[in-house]
């Protein structure tokens, strides 16, 4: 059927879960870099930095366009210091501590426990920022968590040495508390800057943060990777994070923030059984029923969120708290 011919709401479910589909797709792509055949595995700090220059001209164009839409007002030194410590929380610290988680977990664990962000933010609001826990918000927490609990008790079951793991789980999780704190406190810069112009800024930001870090711990040299290596990296860029950008902004602008961010919820199913068909990861009932949980525990977010008015973030990374966040970086 043309597009010309779908219905503004068809059109932007079709994108919302084209989104998600890109997004539950990056923690594939990291994994089969890994597994790259070459004498030494490419290491997270040289693919992480592939990446974020694969993006660099989006990034800028998408800087450039919300600058002129904000018809070059210039930033001044507090908005831009919070700026730049959000941009180095949200995507440039969530990501290398998730690229880092990945080399030790398997994806559709990585994938469960980086979704928990949106809970992490409602405790951080509760412990830091004088927020009230709602019954919703508490039931939400003991579901995720119970998910959690579950798909680590299978990569646990199927370790070999289960301090690994443990490694893993701990990375991922201080990726998705690096987020969690991104996102609590991204909502008076969107204000004070729309969603567009400060998801520009935090992803350039993160951008040179990682092409800093790159350069001050890597030779140049590591750059010459294996034909693999970069279309993995470029798959990420393109596939997981400049396309999946784009859908969800537009499917917003069709059927709203919240929706969107619902759609994103089939996130982390995806990436399981993505794990399971392309990287040969054991598919259990534990990691369903762990899925399951962990959904229920977003969706109550989403509903008790969905009746609030909030700004959104069309860049964030994947998962869903309605009104959202959507998805990136991660």
């Amino acid at each position: 059927m043309p597009w010309k011919h779908w219905s503004a709401e068809r059109l932007g479910l079709a994108l919302a879960v084209l989104a998600a589909l890109g997004f539950s797709f990056k923690a594939i792509f990291v994994k089969l870099a890994y597994a790259a055949p070459q004498p030494v595995a490419v290491d997270a700090v040289t693919l992480l930095a592939l990446r974020m220059a694969f993006s660099l001209p989006f990034f800028a164009w998408m800087g450039w366009r919300a600058h002129r839409a904000a018809g070059g007002a210039e930033l001044n030194r507090r908005t831009l210091l919070w700026v730049l410590a959000l941009g180095l929380l949200g995507y440039y610290g969530a990501s290398i501590l998730d690229f880092l988680g990945l080399q030790y977990i398997s994806a559709s664990l990585e994938r469960l426990i980086l979704f928990t962000y949106p809970t992490l933010t409602i405790l951080i609001g509760v412990l830091f920022l004088g927020k009230r826990l709602r019954w919703q918000e508490g039931a939400a927490l003991l579901l995720s968590y119970a998910g959690i609990g579950l798909a680590f008790a299978h990569d646990l079951h199927l370790a070999a040495d289960m301090r690994t793991v443990l490694l893993g789980a701990a990375l991922v999780l201080g990726s998705a508390l690096s987020y969690a704190f991104y996102q609590a406190g991204s909502e008076p810069a969107i204000a004070r800057l729309g969603a567009m112009r400060f998801s520009a800024l935090a992803l350039l930001v993160s951008t040179f943060a990682t092409l800093l870090h790159f350069a001050a711990t890597q030779p140049l040299a590591a750059l010459q990777q294996p034909l693999p290596v970069y279309g993995h990296a470029l798959g990420m860029a393109v596939f997981s994070t400049v396309l999946p950008v784009l859908m969800t902004s537009a499917a917003i602008r069709h059927i709203g923030a919240g929706r969107t961010a619902l759609v994103g919820s089939l996130g982390p199913v995806m990436t399981i059984f993505f794990s399971a068909w392309l990287l040969d990861e054991g598919l259990s009932w534990w990691q369903l029923g762990g899925a399951a949980l962990v959904l229920s525990g977003v969706l109550l977010i989403g509903m008790t969120k969905g009746q609030q008015r909030r700004p959104c973030d069309p860049a964030a990374p994947q998962a869903a708290s309605a009104p959202p966040a959507s998805t990136a970086c991660r």
